[in-house]
């Protein structure tokens, strides 16, 4: 089945589906998990469903006591290193260690992001939202490789958004070196990478038993938004302006339990043993976007291009290289 064929599965889960009830009679005793950003907001949720159903997981985090403070609360076999997905050193320096392990990795949730803040730059002078959400979880991917293949059948989650929706790549400037920077722009872009490279990324490994998926947690309240000024979610309608939420916003958004759900469900269900490179929403994969689609809805077609996630692989590679 082709990624851009975007048929859900009929999961029987979803939108208010928690991560603990998709794992519910899961056994995941000996799995080795990766979840970037699993130290707050849905990530932190991720990791409990994952290591309370039995897996091994490592959080890489920038900020190691922070991590250790909240997973300390959580059950299972949880590890902390240190890593920092704007420091492509790093990276490498944690995928190296990692693969020095030997151990095999079956589930790579790439969860760790920023969102809509002001312009600023990291590396070779790269847009750090395409830089942090993009390019340095690929470069951990690729640097994970070894270990990825090494257990045969591997799952890589792809935290992308309905954002995707504001933005196609910026294929001729995407770090805004030449035209005015939009931090909305810039974030939609970097959701559309991280759909893209799930896409490119099956196609390439598949073959090796690793699979990929890109996923939208839905709507939740979480530090993701800690750039984001209150006037400016009233706004956007996500709060009053007295700072109490809106009951169609309280419908609509998830808690981070069950912002949590869907990267878990990509990463552990059997419904997807044939399946690969598709965007998923409320556990399941979501439909392609056509003229009834709610503007938060569905995947838009050009998440589900192979010739631009060939594209962005081919130029994304050609940035890491000449960092």
């Amino acid at each position: 089945m082709a990624a851009s064929d975007q048929q859900p599965t009929g999961s029987g889960f979803g939108a208010k589906t928690t991560a603990s009830e998709v794992v519910d009679g899961h056994d995941l005793t000996g799995v080795n998990a990766i979840v970037t950003g699993g130290y707050s907001g849905i990530g932190l949720e991720m990791v409990r469903a994952l290591s309370g159903a039995g897996a091994h997981v490592t959080v890489p985090a920038r900020r190691i006591e922070a991590a250790k403070a909240a997973l300390d609360q959580l059950p299972g076999e949880i590890a902390v290193a240190e890593m920092d997905l704007a420091d492509l050193d790093s990276v490498k320096r944690f995928a190296a260690d990692y693969v020095g392990s030997e151990r095999p990795l079956h589930i790579l949730i790439n969860n760790a992001g920023i969102m809509a803040c002001p312009l600023s730059r990291v590396g070779p002078g790269w847009e750090s939202q395409f830089a942090i959400n993009h390019l340095g979880h690929m470069a951990l991917t690729l640097g994970l490789e070894p270990s990825l293949k090494r257990a045969e059948h591997a799952r890589v989650v792809s935290l992308s958004s309905t954002a995707h929706i504001m933005s196609d790549v910026h294929w001729d400037d995407p770090h805004f070196r030449d035209h005015d920077y939009d931090k909305w722009q810039a974030y939609g872009q970097a959701k559309s990478a991280d759909a893209l490279f799930a896409n490119a990324l099956h196609r390439r490994w598949s073959s090796d038993g690793v699979q990929a998926f890109s996923v939208h947690p839905g709507g939740i309240f979480t530090p993701l938004q800690r750039h984001l000024p209150e006037e400016e979610m009233v706004a956007l309608g996500w709060k009053n302006p007295d700072g109490s939420i809106p009951e169609q916003v309280q419908k609509m958004f998830k808690t981070p339990e069950q912002g949590a759900s869907t990267a878990v469900w990509a990463a552990t269900s059997p419904l997807l043993a044939d399946r690969g490179g598709e965007y998923c929403e409320d556990c399941d994969i979501a439909k392609l976007a056509d003229e009834n689609s709610q503007r938060w809805q569905h995947a838009r077609e050009w998440i589900c291009d192979e010739a631009r996630a060939d594209r962005l692989w081919k130029m994304s590679e050609q940035m890491l290289a000449e960092a």
